[in-house]
């Protein structure tokens, strides 16, 4: 494992290849000119659901009821928005062919699912991950609309936190997820949290 968090190279997307590497804390990230590469960053962005921040200016957009909410409704458009969303300090993206196949069959198979924010009944936010014992693996989010990924975020942590979830794994930092309440953790404190909740 070098600094930056890379584990391993190589292998393949396989649905028992990739629980057994998030059961490890361990997720491929990579682009179309690289072989698989597979990451456990440290430190490790994490979301207690207890913790999750909602702004008062969230609040009343979610009692506005401009969006409604589903999950599971439309995992592979989902992934698809994800897919093509342009993103800060990134040329392109890491959600090409390869890991769209690998991740549908995952949700085929119900391992991955997607929550949605819709406005009259176009899809214009929403997020899609791996959901194993009491851990969410949060994958990647995308928005057309001012709010609509957060909305989709914050609805879903909800109704993870009803289902039992304890940990939501955000992968690598970012400003919007800490204001959302979301916190730094060793990597050695991750993979024991992995240990006792998948």
């Amino acid at each position: 494992m070098d600094e930056s968090g890379l584990v391993a190279v190589g292998a393949d997307l396989s649905t028992s290849r990739l629980l057994d590497a998030y059961k490890k804390g361990i997720f491929p990230w990579y682009d179309a000119d690289s072989p698989i590469l597979w990451w456990c960053p440290e430190p490790r962005c994490v979301l207690f659901p207890d913790n999750l921040k909602v702004s008062k200016s969230m609040q009343q957009v979610i009692k506005g009821k401009l969006f409604s909410f589903t999950i599971n409704k439309a995992f592979n458009e989902v992934i698809a928005q994800c897919s093509m969303t342009k993103r800060k300090e990134q040329d392109g993206t890491w959600i090409n062919n390869e890991m769209i196949k690998a991740y549908n069959e995952m949700h085929a198979l119900g391992h991955a699912h997607s929550a949605e924010a819709w406005v009259d009944g176009k899809l214009v936010g929403g997020l899609y991950g791996i959901k194993m014992g009491q851990v969410f693996f949060g994958e990647s989010m995308f928005s057309h609309q001012s709010n609509a990924s957060k909305f989709a975020f914050i609805k879903y942590v909800h109704l993870l936190q009803s289902e039992g979830i304890k940990l939501i794994d955000c992968q690598v930092e970012t400003n919007h997820l800490i204001s959302l309440g979301a916190t730094l953790i060793g990597r050695a404190d991750f993979i024991n949290m992995l240990a006792q909740l998948t």
